[in-house]
């Protein structure tokens, strides 16, 4: 089971099912795909009943960040806490994109980390069944001011004091 973090709330029923690249895709219900799946079999997919998302991990070559844009859920994973590639996936969807949809955090998401994947853009995290969902709402909170600029508050602390 995952906790699901949305909008700094926490998310009873998830629609989203994701979908390994060997199983057979349902008829109906919102369901995600591996970027490579999405690319094989993009036709198809958009066929089903029910909306699509795509699963992108750090190797997504970014140049095709912009033939995402009008799917409602975008995936990054994060398979370990050294590997932040997806940071930069999830600013580049904002910032230079003005992706507006869901961008969700996978994997190894820790407590730690989720104040500053919301700072790049991500609005959506699954919290592993080890952890404390709970504890993770509590992080968003602990820092009152940002001396960066962030996806949803493009000024930095110095540019706001004028």
């Amino acid at each position: 089971m995952v906790n699901l973090i949305r909008e700094r709330a926490l998310v009873a029923d998830d629609p989203w099912l994701h979908i390994a690249d060997e199983d057979p895709v349902p008829a109906d219900g919102d369901i995600t795909v591996s970027w490579q799946r999405w690319q094989e079999e993009k036709d198809q997919l958009g066929t089903r009943n029910g909306r699509l998302g795509v699963r992108l991990d750090g190797d997504f070559p970014v140049e095709e960040l912009d033939t995402l844009l009008e799917l409602p859920l975008i995936v990054v994973h994060f398979p370990a806490f050294k590997d932040g590639r997806c940071y930069s996936h999830a600013r580049l969807l904002r910032a230079r994109h003005d992706y507006d949809g869901e961008i969700r955090a996978t994997g190894d998401v820790l407590r730690d980390q989720v104040a500053y994947m919301e700072r790049c853009g991500i609005n959506a995290f699954e919290i592993r069944e080890d952890r404390a969902a709970e504890d993770a709402l509590r992080a968003f909170d602990e820092f009152s001011v940002d001396y960066q600029g962030r996806s949803n508050r493009a000024f930095p602390l110095q540019a706001r004091r004028a």
